[in-house]
């Protein structure tokens, strides 16, 4: 089993040839995209996710293996990774839900509450109980040898959505869909540079270990950050586990430690509102410190509005409807693309009062 190199998507986004429902996603979206990568699109665009474009490597079913099967007729195994407590799993969660009930799909929703043996175990009940196909929202990258042995030996279909696993596309899973961390981390950074001018001290509040999220999100930044604006400096770094506390807790030591810091970026909302807390709570006011952040939650744009994020980089989690319009058009005999990669907006100052309606 080869790990999956995800640096081939940065160039050129991989769409499945025959998925005509995402295409009439793109008619009824209001975002747009501009022609360089620190362009944004007008907010979140609404509810549903958007493809970038087609082109790549495709995977069908013939190829995988496994027997073409009305959709409609089959159960499909959902697998959450983290607690629902923070928005991004809940709008996720949701627009599953949403669109297996739309579609009259029977669906079999699991959740490992944020730890990776009971996400494991979770797929495995899901193949016993019968999973005619999986969508799996993964924990961590690496480890997904078990859950992959079984659906082979049964030809299940794998999508899986937001993370990657290391693994063989069109061998051991489908496809992926989700957005471009590398490319998530570079917006963030430009960001960054707007907001302090390009100098100074920064730190950053780094995701959960183990996952191509964390590891794409911050090369993204550091490396722009080192090409364009070598007066800021990264002086910490530390992980807050994707929470809000963690991200205030660790914010806490980092201005006992780094007083002069000039900007946090928080690798998404809640890491970034734990910090504006933390802030709060030191006696700072809002844009005292610059706080960038990724995801695009309510909360997060309302920060915005209220001085004390600079700028959120979207990350969209109503992956409901690209999902199953996959699979549908996988499990129907049309090719997928291997690496199905979201547009994202971002919002700052200029559109985050007229755009928190399009958050989550």
């Amino acid at each position: 089993m080869k790990p999956h190199a995800r640096s081939t998507v940065t160039t050129s986004v991989l769409l499945a040839v025959g998925l005509a429902a995402s295409l009439a996603l793109t008619a009824g979206c209001t975002k747009s995209e501009s022609g360089d990568d620190t362009g944004k699109a007008a907010g979140s665009g609404g509810d549903q996710q958007v493809a970038q474009g087609s082109g790549g490597k495709t995977c069908a079913i013939g190829d995988y293996g496994a027997k073409k099967i009305d959709l409609k007729s089959a159960t499909v195994g959902f697998s959450q990774s983290e607690k629902e407590a923070n928005p991004f799993r809940i709008a996720e969660t949701a627009s599953i839900k949403q669109e297996a009930k739309k579609r009259g799909v029977k669906l079999l929703a699991v959740n490992a509450q944020s730890q990776f043996s009971k996400q494991i175990s979770d797929v495995q009940d899901l193949i016993a109980k019968g999973a005619d196909l999986l969508v799996i929202a993964p924990l961590n990258s690496d480890g997904w040898e078990p859950v992959l042995k079984s659906a082979s030996a049964r030809k299940i279909p794998i999508i899986t959505i937001d993370r990657q696993i290391t693994a063989e596309p069109c061998k051991d899973y489908v496809s992926f869909i989700g957005s471009d961390f590398t490319k998530q981390g570079e917006r963030a950074a430009d960001q960054m540079i707007k907001a302090t001018g390009g100098k100074g001290e920064i730190a950053i509040l780094l995701g959960t270990a183990g996952n191509n999220v964390t590891t794409e999100r911050t090369k993204g930044f550091a490396d722009r950050i080192k090409a364009k604006a070598p007066g800021l400096k990264v002086v910490f770094q530390q992980t807050a586990e994707f929470t809000r506390e963690k991200g205030q807790s660790v914010t806490e030591q980092l201005i006992q430690s780094k007083p002069g810091i000039k900007g946090i970026y928080a690798e998404n909302d809640e890491m970034g509102l734990g910090a504006v807390n933390a802030l709060k709570s030191a006696g700072k006011k809002p844009g005292d410190i610059k706080i960038v952040t990724v995801d695009g939650t309510r909360n997060g744009v309302q920060a915005i509005v209220d001085g004390w994020i600079s700028g959120v980089i979207e990350s969209n989690p109503r992956f409901g409807p690209l999902a199953f319009s996959t699979l549908d058009s996988f499990t129907q005999g049309k090719a997928v693309g291997e690496d199905i990669v979201i547009k994202d907006g971002e919002y700052d100052g200029s559109n985050a009062k007229a755009d928190i309606g399009k958050a989550f």
